[in-house]
């Protein structure tokens, strides 16, 4: 005995589309179990730092905390250039994460790998992550991708929204 099954068009695209959402979760899931561990230096009485790491924790980041009075010789120690500068620096994946940088930034260049010492948000944007101001629009911000004499836009945000 055969049986004759034809599914109908309906079927084939909600049966595609629920694959499909099988394997982007599935990735998802898969990301955020291998992140690496984040180390963020920071001046322990500075609250934007601390909203910061709460920011790249949310993101599925592990991270250490290492408070200390002083980040200038760390910043320099990793080739962080002077107009590049804010208020916290992190370390992962062989990268230096300079400033108010969104998680997805982040994620982008360990996927990306690109040859550079790190990545920056000079300043400190209001409405960056850790700089959210209550009824304050996000500032329009540049994240710079740097290394030794170079550097260019590697992304363009307001707020945690990229432009």
């Amino acid at each position: 005995m055969q049986i004759d099954i034809s599914p109908t068009r309906r079927a084939l695209m909600l049966g595609t589309a629920q694959a499909f959402t099988a394997i982007v979760l599935a990735k998802t899931v898969a990301a955020t179990e291998t992140l690496p561990r984040m180390t963020v230096t920071r001046d322990p009485s500075c609250g934007c730092c601390g909203n910061w790491v709460d920011h790249i924790k949310s993101a599925g980041f592990p991270v250490d905390v290492i408070q200390v009075d002083d980040v200038l010789p760390l910043k320099a120690r990793l080739g962080v250039p002077e107009a590049l500068m804010s208020c916290h620096t992190a370390e992962i994946g062989g990268y230096v994460i300079e400033g108010h940088i969104p998680a997805e930034a982040v994620k982008r260049l360990l996927i990306e790998r690109p040859k550079a010492i790190g990545i920056a948000v000079p300043g400190m944007p209001v409405g960056s992550p850790g700089m959210e101001v209550s009824g304050q629009t996000p500032q329009p911000y540049e994240i710079v991708i740097f290394s030794a004499g170079k550097q260019h836009v590697f992304a363009r945000y307001r707020g945690l929204q990229q432009v």
